[in-house]
């Protein structure tokens, strides 16, 4: 398999037809058909079905498709890294992600970006509005749920572990069915959340004494004695005054994505921050 058809792939992916992507690549439409049937064969599947339309992923081509643009970025990145594009950046980029992630995950990869970059301008959004990124509310975004949306390109970057939190020395008689115990956790609009679940199901009698859609709230409202919370481990362990329980089943864990718009890949700035918190992140 050669990188070069590769970049074929994603060419025809994201026009949708030999013509569009051949002018994007800057090469002959017999060229690019004679290239995909090469990969094709290379790979042992029809990447692609052909209609009256165009082209259109099959679900083989759907698979290969997030593993050739990890490889893409590696790609770019390398090329980077031997012109010295990212010495001189300038300007701004919007990025998103929930209130724990950005304060505890974030922010120490934006403050090493800003020592690298002193002429960028990050503008971090935490709140619960999930930005579009089609519509370019933001340039990069972290979030918790896969993207669907057809010009985001998306990659998993990181499986995060949650737990069971309690104050040091709480009495805890939610060893069997949870009466007696007070819990903190999601606000009903989250409520079908896997953690939210697991709680009620593995306290089903447990008291709900408080709700928030702040993973930060719900920390420092555990760490009151107000009640028990399941937290995200990067998060409650860095919280002053709880400790993780060890009930004999830990709560189910997430994945964080991260995504952007396709039109902005090539963007320097941009890559440059994505490259910085996948080394420092990803998993």
């Amino acid at each position: 398999m050669e990188w070069s058809d590769l970049k074929i792939f994603l060419a025809i992916s994201r026009e949708g037809t030999l013509g569009a992507a051949a002018r994007r690549l800057g090469q002959t439409q017999p060229t690019m058909g004679r290239r995909l049937r090469a990969l094709e064969e290379a790979v042992g599947h029809t990447l692609f079905q052909r209609n009256s339309d165009g082209f259109v992923l099959t679900d083989e081509g759907q698979a290969v498709l997030g593993h050739a643009e990890r490889i893409e970025e590696e790609a770019l990145a390398f090329e980077r890294q031997l012109a010295g594009a990212e010495a001189h950046l300038e300007g701004n980029l919007r990025v998103s992600s929930s209130d724990w992630f950005g304060h505890i995950m974030l922010a120490p990869v934006l403050a090493e970006f800003g020592r690298r970059h002193p002429k960028l301008c990050v503008e971090l959004l935490t709140d619960a509005r999930l930005y579009s990124l089609p519509r370019r509310e933001a340039d990069l975004v972290f979030r918790i749920a896969p993207f669907s949306d057809a010009e985001v390109i998306s990659r998993r970057l990181m499986h995060i572990p949650y737990a069971l939190y309690a104050p040091p020395g709480m009495a805890c008689p939610m060893l069997g069915d949870g009466a007696g115990a007070r819990l903190i956790t999601m606000d009903m609009a989250y409520a079908e959340m896997p953690d939210a679940v697991w709680l009620k199901q593995k306290l089903p009698n447990a008291e709900v004494c408080l709700r928030s859609n702040n993973r930060e709230v719900q920390a420092q409202l555990c760490a009151q004695g107000a009640g028990l919370a399941v937290l995200p481990r990067p998060l409650g362990d860095r919280t002053p005054g709880i400790a993780a329980m060890d009930i004999g089943e830990t709560p189910p864990g997430r994945d964080t994505y991260v995504g952007y718009h396709r039109d902005l890949r090539r963007l320097a700035r941009l890559r440059a921050l994505l490259d910085l918190v996948i080394e420092r992140l990803a998993n």
